[in-house]
């Protein structure tokens, strides 16, 4: 094994921060260091040549020598033994694909060095907690466990639960120590079976069926019987659910049969790379919608970034396992904790910490969870464009501090939507003899009863199995995975895929079973044949272990090798791992026993499929009613102002900004609506909004409702209000009515806990029953979270922390037309008037809003959904409203009340308000009151039509002018009749408003940066984004070489990992060209040549998982490979050539600059200055250069989005930047709203120097720039844009001068 020294792990802000939590834990040091090192696993000693490929690889030196004395006084951190990093695994692909084949395994850790000379830290239990995450690290305690890192180690052995010698107690005692968190009901009804099998049962065994049969995956209580206040229920809640789906459900294709819903949509294109030519071609037929949304409490609780991160991945795979194949396209994401406690920022209504060490505090869950499932969204390639974020913890009705109401145990929701061709969307059935297909990561020791874990409450379940049941992420590995499945659906009739599921809770052993009883058939399944990094593994480990980035699959044998070369081409791991059989028995065997009868003593599991699946006791409950009684509300002596201020600062109400800009949100071109607003990109869209395909104005709409704090007091109401406030948050789209609107039901409850068992049952019932049949809507998909409690000891004091009845509703909608959609910016083009329009007939209750929990209160009367005709009604006169083009801008009534509601909309927008809301008995209560309602904006010309609209529903006395927006100002007056009530510089309250976003950016980011970004509030002349055109939109420069009717062909060239693809190739492709799907394994295997390309473009995303460096990876197994060196170097070198490279591919063309004429002084890219990912629109100005893509647009200003996390330009030379300026190199730059250059952020997303963006060579035929024009050649894909834009932004002339540089 060598040991080579790396560079520094962690930049300076991120170092001094670890080392001040050192010192708060009472260490002192003289010097904290972190450097890298790499363990690197070899078949023989390198020679010097081979070393010297490795070092550059990995910019490193050989430190085998001087590491064991350096180990001495450090503190050693690498992953979890065990495991297998994701690192690791992309690490070492690259050094095979340099050539390396002597480099079995590469693994990267961390040593920690103090400066103390010999002070031994290494047995500082709190100090090694502080630098490692020990549920996917470890510390190593010595140098000799460290070079026994890659040694093999023999395989676990499988274990019996001997049932017939200690009896029904056995089982007992084995379900306590192993977690299975089985029923006492369940316990026995495997003691009976296996005693009538005449047999012990294997762990492997019980493991399996705890997992298929926990609540996580069986919903027990939402399928039991029930018995309410000794009352007989003849329903279920699953069956009340469903009821939805049989009154209406004629809009669904797919309800609770797999693992999405699927409804219609409009016909649309998709656009796919053939399977003859591997051209881009736009398919017209439906895009129907694919809808789920997942949680990942538990895991999120115990390790919030991993946890957060495979809640993301999970959902993602259970779109992409939909029918025969889905396709992601775009997700949401929420999270509900405790109160925040943020250092240096108190709030009045925090009550004094109180928490169980075994779980994460809510400041690190919101600092470490959000940039998880952001960070597997960003490297899988799927923007998140919607979300919500809730605190709430406070005092039980019997006011006893030891017991509280919070979210202790957090919720994480991650969401989605994606799409999925009519042929695809029911799966076939498996025939006998199919093949079983593992896809995607290999078996480790992650996840293990995961399934069981999370369906436990926080504190009942044994730490050590919360530790083990945690997952870790690997997006990339997941990437590759869906690009099989996409290649898959591109073949439309002859999709090789029979059926699919994804690999989640319980592992294999849930995933395959299920895969096969769906069939009706049962399975013999070879363990040898599971992939595996780690061969200690047990048999029950390597069944039922929850390693992510999988799926499982149903083949026919004469299409396995298809989907082989499939697999090949993407470089995706497969194994074919048993076969479907019509006994219905599943089997794990070992591999000599494939093809005889097995030894039940000898194999791990053997049982019939019915014992698993079939006959399982079903739950009963019985609950008793029982709702808290809070005091009531008192404001008396609350002053207005003063209570603005407390609610702007309140999570649920403030700026997410922290939460937004981390996640990208433009990937995939198709977003017409993300969270951003208007020119100065304010966080208050309603909805999240995407097209259909790349030529169609059709699309897809997403919004959240959740309304959790009026359960305290009112559940039923809590639940009516999640879905009226979700479908008054997607009404801002332009969905034709309201029952193309479906949703997705996450419930959340403290099971078992007096009253929430019946609340729970009532909730459904309002919900399913009544107001959904009501609204003409159904719920098609949902899930459920019943172990919201967490409980734990502390001085021989028992302490809890449960949660409300939390439903979290999730809307989904085809949208015909996603231009006639609206946000929260007022157009201040005109005059006009703010319409109020109340919902609640007048009603205006305080308990469980804002205003009551900043005051430490809850209440006793909670909002509700009055009358659900009003909210039908309404939302037909809105789609009246949107189609004759009369309402303007659109922000419903929902946290903090009708005020924010207002304010919002003037900080989106950045103008005055002249406001009064009439006559009030109770002001307060009217600008903070809950109840549903929206604001219209509406032309002064529009008026008399819009208020005909709402009498002809019987809406007029529901509505009411309240005011009117004054552009250019900066004052917000609201008025209640004669009385004054609010006269405040907009932008003081803005400011506020974005107080939490900006303390939670500097504790978790570079903290100058996030001054700097709050700062800019305070410019009152801020322009906002604009654009300032040199060139005439409406003309083409390609035309002339257009109508000579060839279209040459541009490699649209993506590695493993790459996720902006389709983007690319759309934008060639309406440029002029035929786009064709490349991969490096295409061009290193013969099946494409680069000479046989016009055009070479390096697309966007995380290739290899930017594990050695943003792109480098990439550049480097082209470089150490001489075939692709010299193909690479002969088409940079011809002349009649162009390339071109985005983000990740600008990074990786700027790691060949030795092979691009020119491009000597080119830079290399690092870290962000902000220490973070960043997703935003920003300004750029195109500099006068030769770069033949910018040719006419010189002196131009626009907008354009902007989505990397190493994007700072690094030039090695002093004058290197000026001396690209002088020869016509230099050809974009980042400008400020002024159109002044700049290195200031956000403006300048990532510290360049002097804001370059974009650069050129080889007389300009070669270009690379950080910022995404691909993603924003369609106007209605631009988070902003100028009314007079027609169909095509400004962007697509990059593309249309490439077409007319190659004539």
């Amino acid at each position: 094994m060598l040991i080579l020294d790396g560079g520094p792990a962690l930049t300076a802000f991120k170092l001094e921060r670890v080392a001040a939590r050192v010192r708060h834990a009472g260490y002192s040091f003289a010097d904290l260091s972190a450097h890298f090192f790499y363990l690197v696993d070899v078949e023989r000693k390198l020679d010097k040549a081979t070393l010297e490929v490795l070092e550059n690889l990995l910019d490193a030196s050989d430190g085998s020598a001087s590491f064991p004395n350096r180990f001495q006084d450090a503190v050693v951190i690498t992953p979890r033994s065990g495991t297998r990093s994701p690192w690791s695994t992309k690490a070492s692909e690259i050094a095979h694909h340099c050539g390396l084949d002597s480099v079995r395994r590469v693994e990267r850790g961390v040593i920690w060095q103090f400066g103390n000379g010999g002070q031994n830290v290494q047995t500082d239990a709190a100090i090694i907690d502080i630098l490692h995450d020990k549920m996917i690290e470890s510390a190593a305690t010595n140098f000799q466990a460290l070079l026994k890192t890659f040694e093999d180690r023999s395989p676990g052995a499988a274990g019996f639960i001997d049932l017939i010698g200690g009896g029904i107690e056995a089982l007992k005692q084995a379900n306590q120590l192993q977690g299975f968190a089985l029923t006492d009901q369940e316990c026995g009804y495997l003691y009976d079976s296996f005693l009538a099998l005449g047999r012990n049962p294997t762990d492997t065994e019980l493991m399996m069926f705890a997992q298929v049969n926990s609540e996580h995956c069986r919903h027990k209580i939402f399928n039991a019987s029930w018995m309410i206040d000794q009352k007989a229920e003849t329903r279920s809640l699953f069956g009340m659910i469903r009821q939805t789906h049989a009154e209406n459900g004629a809009k669904t294709l797919v309800a609770y049969a797999d693992n999405a819903a699927v409804i219609k949509s409009y016909p649309a294109s998709w656009f796919l790379p053939r399977s003859d030519s591997s051209e881009y071609t736009q398919i017209t037929e439906p895009l129907h919608m694919v809808l789920k949304v997942e949680t990942h409490n538990h895991p999120t609780a115990i390790s919030p970034f991993p946890g957060a991160a495979t809640g993301s991945g999970g959902e993602i795979r259970d779109e992409g396992a939909t029918g025969r194949g889905g396709k992601p396209k775009a997700g949401v994401t929420g999270f509900s904790v405790s109160n925040l406690r943020v250092p240096g920022f108190p709030m009045s209504w925090e009550l004094g910490e109180q928490s169980p060490s075994r779980i994460a505090l809510p400041l690190q869950i919101m600092l470490e969870a959000p940039v998880g499932a952001a960070s597997f969204n960003n490297e899988f390639g799927r923007p998140n464009i919607a979300g919500y974020f809730r605190t709430l913890e406070t005092l039980t009705e019997q006011g006893v501090t030891n017991h509280r109401y919070g979210y202790h145990k957090p919720i994480m929701i991650a969401g989605g939507m994606g799409n999925i061709r009519e042929q695809h969307v029911k799966k076939q059935k498996i025939q006998p003899g199919a093949h079983l297909v593992v896809l995607g990561g290999p078996a480790m020791l992650i996840g293990l009863g995961g399934g069981a874990a999370s369906s436990v409450d926080s504190g009942e379940s044994n730490e050590r199995l919360d530790f083990t049941s945690v997952q870790r992420g690997n997006a990339e590995m997941q990437r590759r995975c869906q690009e099989v499945i996409d290649r898959c659906i591109s073949l439309g009739d002859n999709n090789p895929i029979v059926s699919i599921h994804d690999v989640g809770a319980g592992g294999l052993s849930n995933a395959l079973p299920e895969l096969v009883s769906d069939a009706g058939l049962g399975a013999k399944i070879n363990l040898d044949q599971i992939p595996s990094d780690d061969s200690s593994l047990s048999p029950m480990q390597l069944w039922c272990n929850e390693a992510q980035e999988r799926y499982v699959l149903a083949i026919a044998p004469q299409n396995i090798e298809r989907f082989r070369a499939i697999c090949v081409r993407e470089r995706c791991l497969f194994s074919v791992v048993g076969e479907a059989t019509e006994s219905l028995q599943l089997q794990l065997v070992n591999d000599g026993d494939m093809g005889h009868p097995i030894d039940t003593q000898g194999n791990p599991v053997d049982l019939p499929m019915s014992l698993l699946f079939g006959n399982a006791p079903r739950m009963h409950r019985e609950a008793r009613s029982h709702l808290p009684t809070f005091q009531s509300n008192d404001f008396d002596d609350v002053d207005v102002v003063d209570a603005l201020d407390s609610v702007l600062r309140l999570p649920v109400v403030a700026d997410k900004t922290f939460l937004i800009t981390i996640g990208d949100r433009s990937v995939g071109g198709q977003i017409a609506r993300d969270q951003m607003v208007g020119p100065w990109q304010v966080p208050v869209a309603d909805a999240g909004i995407t097209t259909a395909g790349f030529d169609s104005p059709s699309g897809e709409a997403i919004a959240i409702g959740e309304r959790a704090p009026l359960a305290l007091i009112n559940p039923v109401a809590s639940g009516r209000m999640a879905v009226a406030e979700a479908i008054m948050n997607i009404a801002s789209a332009g969905i034709a009515e309201l029952s193309d609107i479906h949703l997705c039901a996450n419930w959340m409850a403290a099971a078992g806990e007096p009253g929430q068992d019946a609340a729970l049952f009532e909730t459904v019932e309002a919900v399913a029953t009544k107001l959904c049949p009501a609204l003409g809507i159904s719920i098609p998909v949902g899930k459920d979270s019943m172990s919201m409690t967490s409980r734990w000891h502390h001085d021989g004091e028992e302490f809890s922390v449960r949660s409300p009845l939390s439903l979290v509703i999730t809307a989904f909608a085809p949208v015909a037309d996603v231009r006639r959609s609206v946000t929260p910016e007022l157009d201040l083009s005109e005059k006009s008037v703010l319409l109020f329009v109340d919902l609640a007939q007048g009603q205006k209750r305080l308990g469980g809003s804002a205003l009551a929990q900043v005051h430490g209160q809850v209440g006793t009367e909670t909002p509700d959904v009055v009358d659900p005709c009003d909210l039908v009604s309404f939302f037909a006169v809105s789609r009246h409203l949107l189609a004759e083009g009369q309402m303007t801008a659109y922000h419903d009534r929902s946290d903090g009340g009708l005020v924010i509601t207002l304010l919002e909309m003037a900080f989106a927008s950045r103008c005055s308000l002249e406001i009064d809301i009439g006559d009030q008995d109770e002001p307060l209560a009217a600008l903070f009151s809950e109840e549903l309602g929206a604001v219209l904006q509406v032309r002064d010309a529009d008026l008399e039509d819009v208020m005909r609209a709402f009498d002809a529903e019987n809406l007029r006395d529901r509505v009411r002018v309240i005011g009117h927006p004054e552009p250019g100002g900066d004052v917000v007056r609201i008025s209640a009749g004669n009385t004054l009530l609010i006269d405040r510089p907009r932008s003081e309250m803005h400011s506020i408003w974005s107080e939490l976003t900006a303390k939670l950016q500097s504790l978790r980011d570079e903290p100058t940066c996030a001054v700097a970004e709050h700062n800019r509030i305070k410019d009152l002349s801020d322009p906002g984004l604009h654009a300032s055109l040199a060139f005439d939109l409406k003309q083409n420069p390609a035309t002339q070489a257009i109508l000579s009717g060839t279209r040459p062909q541009v490699a649209i060239l993506r590695e493993q990992g790459v996720n902006g693809h389709m983007e690319m190739a759309a934008a060639f492709d309406r440029g002029g060209f035929r786009a064709i799907d490349v991969t490096m394994s295409d061009l290193k295997e013969g099946r494409r040549d680069l000479q046989a390309f016009k055009g070479l473009v390096a697309c966007g995303g995380f290739s290899y998982g930017d594990v050695l460096g943003a792109g480098m990876g990439w550049a480097k197994s082209i470089l150490f490979e001489p075939t692709m060196r010299a193909m690479f170097a002969e088409f940079f070198f011809r002349q009649d050539t162009f390339a071109l490279g985005i983000c990740n591919g600008c990074q990786m063309i700027a790691g060949l600059k030795e092979l691009v004429p020119g491009a000597e002084h080119w830079p290399r890219f690092s870290e962000n200055l902000s220490g973070q990912f960043e997703s935003r629109v920003i300004m750029v100005e195109i500099i006068d250069s030769d770069s033949i893509l910018f040719d006419g647009m010189q002196g131009s200003r626009m907008p354009v989005v902007v989505a990397h996390g190493e994007g700072r330009a690094e030039f090695s030379g002093e004058g290197d930047l000026n001396r690209l300026k002088a020869t016509g190199q230099w050809a974009l730059r980042y400008v400020d709203n002024y159109g002044h250059p700049t290195e200031r952020f956000p403006f300048n997303p990532n510290g360049s120097p002097s804001g370059v963006a974009g650069l050129c060579a080889a007389d300009g035929r070669v270009n690379i720039m950080m910022p995404h024009p691909e993603r924003n050649f369609r106007t209605i894909t631009n988070s902003w844009h100028p009314k007079e834009w027609g169909e095509h932004g400004p962007w697509l002339r990059i593309f249309q001068n490439a077409r007319k540089f190659i004539g």
